[in-house]
C-alpha cells in the first residue's frame, strides 16, 4: 500500500492560526452531510443547517415511517427555497443490522456481572433478563467468549446508553450472556452488533426495497447510501434493484462500509460503487482499535485515486450533548480532510443533538483550517502519478485545467458540463479554488414525453469536495455556438461574483467543449 498520508506544507504561519476565519460563501470545500430527524425538522433549524454548510439531507430509514420522513423532506424543500441553497437527499437503507425489539417502549436497566438472554422469540417482552432480536441465527454464529454490543448510536462501553456483552454459552436458538457494563437501554429499537461475525441478512431487505420503490422514486432521491455492503454484488444488486425504478435509475449509490467483510473486499466493492461511507462507528467495533486510523487512510486514499466521493462518519459525537467538540474530535475532523476526505456526515450530532446548527458551523470551520494547509502539490503528483500515460483525453484536460489554474492563481475554475463527469474529475485532482460546475441540462426522450436531464448531475455534485454546482437555462444546449457558451459563462462569472469567489481584476480558469474538442482558457476579468 502507498503512504497516503498527505504532508503539511511547511513551515505552517503562525500568523494564520491567529487570524479570525472569514466567512464566505463557500465555508469549506469539504461537503456536510446532515441526518434530519427530531432535532432538526422545523424550517428554522433546517434553513440554519443550509446556510451553515451542509449539502446533502441524510434521511435514515432505520427509525421513523415514510410519512415522517416526508413531512421532514417537505420542510427541507421550504428551507431551500427560502436560503436558496441547493441541497441533495440521500436515504439510508436499514440493510442487515440484527437489532432489538423493544415493543413496549420501557427502559431496560441492565446490571454489570449479572445474565441477559439473546432469543430470536419476538414474542417475548424485553426486559432486564430477555432481549428479543430480529434474527434468529444469531446462535449458529455465537461462541462462549465471543463479545456482542447493543445499544442505540454510541458503542463506547464508557457511556450508559449502551451495553457489551459476553457470550456465556448458547442454548438452542437462545445466546446466554454476561453483561460487562451497567447501562440503560432506552426507545423501542437498539442496534446489536456481534464482532467479525458474518450476519447472514440481505443487503437489501423488503423494508428497504419497498421504501426505496415507494418513498424513494416519489422523491427521486439523489444517493442511496447501501448499509452493512459486504461485497460487491451486494452494489450490483441495489444497482439493478435502481434501473427498474424509472428515474432512480440515475441515483448514486454509496457503499456503506460498516465491518471487516466489507473492509475485505473493499477495492471490488470501490469499482461498482459510486461512491464509499465509512461507517466508523461500527467498524470502531468490529476492528481493533489500533486499526481504525490505518484503514481510514488507506480506504481514503483508494477513493481520491478512483475519483469517487469518500465519505467520513463519527466526527463529533460529543456535540450531540455538547457545544465545542472535544480536542481529539477536532483533530479528528481536520485529519480527515487531510486524509482526502470529500465529506463529513454527521448522524446522531444533528438528528437528536441539542446543537445541530453549531455542530455543522464548527465542523465547516476546522474542515476550512485544514484545507488552507493541504499539500495540493504533493497530491496533485500522486494523482497524475497514479493515473500514469497515455492518459484518456478527458483526464488530461481536466489536470491541466488544475494546473493552469495554480500557475495562473485563478480564483475559480469553472467547467461545463451535462453528465458531471468532466466537473467531478477536475475535483479530484484537488484544486486549491473552487470548481463552478455548470451543468447544461440535455434534452431527452422516451419516446411519450421530452424531458430534461441535469438536476440530478448538479445535486450529486453536492458531495465533491470543492465542487459546486449551478444549473443553466435548459435553452443553451452543452455542445454549441461560442456565443450562447459566452452568455452562460457571464450567467457564471455573475453567480462567482455574486458569492464573493470572483473579484475584479481575477483570473478565471474555464473548462469548456467547443464541437469535438475541449479547451481550457484563462480569462482575466477587466472589472
Amino acid at each position: 500500500m502507498h503512504s497516503s498520508h498527505l504532508l503539511l506544507e511547511e513551515p505552517i504561519r503562525m500568523v494564520s492560526i491567529l487570524e479570525p476565519s472569514k466567512a464566505s460563501f463557500f465555508p469549506a470545500m469539504t461537503k456536510i452531510v446532515g441526518t434530519l430527524g427530531p432535532k432538526s425538522r422545523t424550517v428554522e433549524i433546517i434553513s440554519g443547517c443550509l446556510k451553515a454548510g451542509m449539502s446533502v439531507a441524510r434521511f435514515d430509514f432505520s427509525w421513523g415511517d415514510a410519512e415522517y420522513h416526508q413531512e421532514t423532506l417537505e420542510t427541507l424543500k421550504t428551507a431551500i427555497k427560502s436560503t436558496k441553497k441547493l441541497c441533495a437527499v440521500m436515504l439510508d437503507s436499514v440493510g442487515a443490522e440484527m437489532q432489538v425489539v423493544n415493543k413496549s417502549g420501557k427502559s431496560i436497566s441492565l446490571q454489570a456481572d449479572g445474565k441477559v438472554v439473546l432469543t430470536p422469540d419476538q414474542g417475548q417482552e424485553a426486559s432486564s433478563e430477555v432481549l428479543p432480536i430480529n434474527f434468529d441465527g444469531l446462535a449458529k454464529s455465537m461462541k462462549k467468549g465471543d463479545t456482542i454490543f447493543v445499544g442505540q448510536y454510541l458503542f463506547t462501553g464508557s457511556e450508559t446508553t449502551s451495553v457489551w456483552l459476553e457470550v456465556a454459552e448458547v442454548k438452542g436458538q437462545d445466546v446466554v450472556c454476561v453483561i460487562k457494563n451497567s447501562a440503560t437501554l432506552a426507545g423501542s429499537l437498539f442496534t446489536l452488533h456481534a464482532s467479525q461475525i458474518h450476519i447472514d441478512l440481505p443487503t437489501l431487505t423488503d423494508k428497504d426495497k419497498e421504501a426505496i420503490s415507494t418513498w424513494g422514486v416519489k422523491n427521486k432521491i439523489d444517493f442511496l447510501s447501501l448499509s452493512y455492503t459486504r461485497h460487491a454484488e451486494d452494489v450490483r444488486q441495489a444497482r439493478e434493484f435502481l434501473s427498474r425504478l424509472g428515474d432512480l435509475s440515475q441515483t448514486q449509490i454509496f457503499a456503506k462500509i460498516e465491518n471487516v467483510e466489507g473492509l475485505t473486499h473493499f477495492d471490488e466493492i470501490l469499482q461498482e460503487a459510486d461512491g464509499i461511507i465509512l461507517s466508523r462507528g461500527n467498524l470502531g467495533i468490529d476492528l481493533p482499535p489500533e486499526k481504525v486510523f490505518l484503514f481510514q487512510k488507506s480506504a481514503l486514499y483508494k477513493c481520491n485515486m478512483a475519483g469517487k466521493p469518500a465519505v467520513l462518519t463519527r466526527v463529533v459525537d460529543s456535540m450531540t450533548d455538547n457545544l465545542r467538540p472535544t480536542r481529539a474530535e477536532a483533530t479528528d475532523v481536520a485529519n480527515a480532510v487531510l486524509d482526502g476526505s470529500d465529506a463529513i456526515l454527521l448522524g446522531a450530532e444533528t438528528l437528536r443533538g441539542l446543537y445541530p446548527v453549531e455542530t455543522i458551523s464548527t465542523v465547516g470551520k476546522i474542515c476550512a483550517e485544514a484545507e488552507k494547509v493541504f499539500n495540493q502539490d504533493l497530491y496533485f503528483k500522486k494523482t497524475v502519478k497514479f493515473v500514469g500515460e497515455p492518459m484518456t483525453h478527458l483526464e488530461s484536460i481536466a489536470s491541466s485545467a488544475v494546473r493552469a489554474a495554480i500557475k495562473v492563481k485563478a480564483s475559480v475554475i469553472i467547467c461545463f458540463t451535462s453528465s458531471g463527469r468532466a466537473a467531478r474529475l477536475i475535483a479530484k485532482y484537488r484544486p486549491t479554488m473552487p470548481v463552478l460546475s455548470v451543468v447544461i441540462p440535455r434534452l431527452k426522450t422516451n419516446q411519450l414525453k421530452w424531458s430534461f436531464s441535469g438536476a440530478f448531475e448538479a445535486r450529486q455534485s453536492l458531495i465533491v469536495r470543492g465542487l459546486f454546482p449551478m444549473l443553466a437555462d435548459p435553452r443553451h444546449p452543452a455542445e454549441s455556438t461560442s456565443a450562447t457558451n459566452e452568455s452562460i459563462l457571464k450567467v457564471a462569472l455573475d453567480h462567482g461574483k455574486a458569492s464573493g469567489v470572483i473579484k475584479s481584476h481575477d483570473r478565471v480558469v474555464v473548462c469548456q467543449k467547443v464541437g469535438d474538442s475541449s479547451v481550457v482558457k484563462i480569462i482575466e476579468l477587466e472589472d
